[in-house]
C-alpha cells in the first residue's frame, strides 16, 4: 500500500513539474516577443523628437528567423538581447 501511494505521489509530482516547465517556457517566449529581456529586464525604449515630430525605438531584443520549415511547419526564431548578450532559439508554429 505504501508503494502504491509513493508511486502516485511521484507521478503527480512529475506531471506538475512538466506543467510548470511548459508554463515558464511559454511566459519566457511571451516576454521575448513583447520586447523585454527575461534575463536582465531591459525593455524597448521609445524616444520622441519634438523638432521633427518623429518617434524612435531602441529595441532591446532582436528577433530573426533561423529556419522556416515550409508553409505548415514550425518556424525557429533566434532572440538576442543587445544589452546582456542573451541568445535563445524558440520554435513557434503558425
Amino acid at each position: 500500500m505504501q508503494t502504491l501511494i509513493f508511486l502516485l505521489l511521484t507521478f503527480l509530482l512529475v506531471i506538475f513539474s512538466i506543467l510548470l516547465y511548459f508554463k515558464t517556457k511559454h511566459q519566457r517566449v511571451k516576454k521575448l516577443d513583447s520586447g523585454e529581456c527575461p534575463n536582465c529586464g531591459e525593455k524597448t525604449r521609445t524616444f520622441f523628437d519634438e523638432q521633427t515630430k518623429t518617434m524612435f525605438k531602441n529595441e532591446a531584443i532582436t528577433k530573426r528567423v533561423l529556419k522556416n520549415h515550409g508553409c505548415s511547419g514550425v518556424v525557429e526564431f533566434e532572440y538576442r538581447c543587445k544589452h546582456c548578450g542573451l541568445k535563445e532559439v524558440h520554435p513557434q508554429s503558425h
